[in-house]
């Protein structure tokens, strides 16, 4: 997978060492800061390819990069208690959820019994 030409490993490098220069020449973000953008930035990475590359964990990535952004928030100063980090995470999660449901399948063949129903279905008698 390419970025504008690029592999993406190599433009987050670039992102890393702009973003390091920066703030030893006078940008004001911390240590933890730095890490917070680079974590998103790389999570974005991760969810474009496996969007790209069709792999079925693009739920999981769309999960990590909400967490991601959370902790971007985070570090740059959102107060927010735990419990409510934790609610708008389920709520991601309730999200994914609902719209990738159904894309998702099993590597593993079906067994026979979820191919049928254990209960038999009533004759015309109700028997």
């Amino acid at each position: 997978m390419k970025i504008f030409g690029r592999e993406p490993v190599y433009l987050l490098a670039l992102v890393s060492i702009s973003l390091k220069l920066s703030a030893a020449y006078g940008l004001d973000v911390t240590d933890a800061q730095q890490g917070a953008i680079m974590a998103v930035l790389s999570l974005a990475v991760a969810l474009a390819t496996a969007v790209v590359l069709r792999t079925g964990a693009a739920a999981a990535a769309i999960v990590n990069l909400a967490q991601g952004f959370l902790a971007l928030f985070l570090a740059f100063g959102l107060t927010m208690p735990a419990e409510t980090q934790a609610l708008w995470m389920a709520a991601v999660e309730g999200a994914v959820a609902l719209f990738l449901r159904r894309e998702v399948t099993a590597p593993v063949p079906a067994l026979a019994i979820e191919q049928t129903s254990p209960v038999k279905a009533a004759g015309p008698s109700g028997v």
